[in-house]
């Protein structure tokens, strides 16, 4: 992705631009946060039952609790999503409902692997109910999918980091057993594969672009493997969300690097090198908030931690947002 805010076609000041969110975003958040939900509202605090409750002392100066994080802080807005990957020898699956200030999306992308084919739906619609996440469970009933699948426990990792003026909080945990069954018109999976559970929330500066790589394997010594690598996000050189779990066990590695679209260089001398399956792009423009956002699942070989990769999979993921 890449640029900054000059190619969102913005070039007026910072205390200007944020100003001017503040002003046309705090009137309508708190409108939102004051209504009383309903099965066909969505409501600012919808995440407040999807992300488990945080445990971390922060540069907040106090618990995080995503649940009441304030609309604005340091003049910085509000955002706060989850993701759930799933990685398996049949399909990959990913979910996510997001937050940025009052506005609020979900998508799902689904991959067949063996035939090819992708289906995937982002839901704007106020009150969408098409993925939920509670806890350990994912349910998706949307346009041509319905899936209902458990998440297993792997320890996590969960740091905060500062962003821009603010702090920004997350927790990862990647490796972990998923199961359960997905459906599409004709075909009926029964899932066992693990995954990704991205749970986000702070108050991430105005322009914020990354690049990001999960994914789960196996070691040439048979010995499994998983990872959380980032650069332009919570990547200090130390407290990182970065993470390499090996027999379920994470350890935080030195900075990575994305040299190329396919390509990631960790900091040891190890390199993943990825074969993309499927991409899913989705560009959105509220005027004041902006993203450019793309996801590939596919494949992964080469080396980290020391280790050989056997077999890997998981999603390579650019964003860039204006928010």
């Amino acid at each position: 992705m890449g640029g900054g805010e000059r190619e969102h076609g913005e070039d007026r000041g910072a205390g200007e631009v944020e100003g001017e969110v503040e002003a046309r975003v705090g009137a309508h958040a708190v409108e939102l946060d004051r209504r009383e939900g309903g099965e066909d509202q969505q409501r600012a605090d919808d995440l407040d039952q999807l992300v488990h409750p945080a445990s971390l002392l922060s540069g907040y100066g106090r618990p995080v609790d995503p649940a009441s994080l304030p609309l604005f802080e340091q003049r910085q807005l509000r955002k706060r999503w989850r993701y759930i990957g799933v990685f398996a020898e049949e399909l990959m699956l990913c979910a996510a409902r997001a937050e940025v200030g009052p506005l609020a999306q979900s998508f799902w992308v689904l991959l067949d692997r063996r035939s090819g084919r992708q289906w995937s739906h982002t839901a704007l619609r106020p009150g969408s109910r098409e993925v939920t996440m509670e806890g350990p469970r994912l349910e998706i009933d949307g346009p041509g999918l319905r899936a209902s699948l458990h998440l297993g426990e792997i320890a996590p990792i969960e740091v905060t980091c500062p962003s821009g003026r603010a702090s920004a909080w997350t927790r990862k945990r990647v490796g972990m057993p998923i199961l359960g069954t997905v459906e599409v018109p004709g075909r009926r999976w029964k899932v066992s594969g693990h995954g990704v559970d991205d749970e986000s929330a702070g108050h991430h500066q105005r322009h914020t672009s990354w690049h990001w790589s999960a994914g789960v394997g196996t070691a040439t010594d048979g010995r499994s493997v998983a990872w959380n690598l980032v650069t332009g996000i919570n990547d200090p050189p130390r407290g990182s969300e970065r993470a390499v779990w090996i027999d379920g066990e994470p350890t935080e590695p030195p900075p990575v690097s994305f040299d190329s679209p396919d390509e990631i260089r960790l900091g040891d001398g190890g390199a993943l090198r990825f074969s993309a399956e499927s991409e899913h792009t989705h560009d959105d423009d509220y005027l004041l908030i902006r993203s450019r956002y793309r996801h590939r699942f596919g494949s992964f070989n080469g080396s980290l931690a020391g280790l050989t990769l056997a077999e890997g999979l998981g999603v390579m993921e650019e964003h860039d947002a204006l928010w």
